[in-house]
């Protein structure tokens, strides 16, 4: 019995070891990705990825001198499947307006992506990016993680999650940077 007790408290002992090392480490990770998370007012990092759909490519940079409202998103995140087809509609809404949708996707299986994009019939492009260096430039930490970029490649608006009464504040921020306020 006593060497069942001895026993025991070592591996307690251990795994509160363990706990404070994984947590010294995990506070340093998280500060380490927090100094590449980017600030209202800083430049977009550009990127060319491969398009989810189709034998082409998805580039910010195609898009200087448009507002970009980049879209960080994948098929097994809910609040994903909430904003997808309400940024459809504002793609619609804004359609000529000087305005792009662009999305990056991070599901490991693209086809997931694929269909999820057919059956909602998203129209804007989506880059696949399942090793994730996208989001680490943009120091996305949540999923979706969105950026609102003007026209100038600077990001002007930063949103974590999504709520469907979201596209409100959205649609307003859209408007004032493409110059349409109504």
């Amino acid at each position: 019995m006593k060497d069942h007790c001895v026993s025991r408290f070592n591996r307690e002992r251990k795994f509160r070891v363990t706990c404070v090392l994984g947590t010294i480490a995990a506070v340093g990770l998280l500060a380490a990705m927090d100094s590449k998370a980017l600030d209202l007012g800083d430049p977009a990092p550009t990127f060319k990825a491969s398009a989810l759909v189709g034998n082409r490519s998805v580039s910010l940079e195609s898009h200087r001198g448009k507002v970009v409202y980049l879209d960080f998103w994948a098929s097994w995140c809910p609040p994903c499947l909430t904003s997808l087809p309400l940024l459809e509609d504002l793609r619609k809404e804004f359609a000529g307006d000087d305005f792009q949708i662009l999305a990056v996707n991070l599901d490991r299986d693209p086809a997931k992506a694929r269909r999820l994009i057919e059956r909602i019939g998203i129209g804007y492009p989506s880059a696949h990016d399942p090793l994730g260096a996208l989001p680490e430039a943009y120091g996305v930490e949540t999923m979706p993680t969105s950026f609102l970029i003007d026209r100038s490649g600077n990001v002007r608006w930063i949103h974590g999650g999504f709520r469907s009464g979201d596209v409100d504040l959205l649609r307003e921020r859209i408007k004032s940077l493409i110059g349409r306020g109504e």
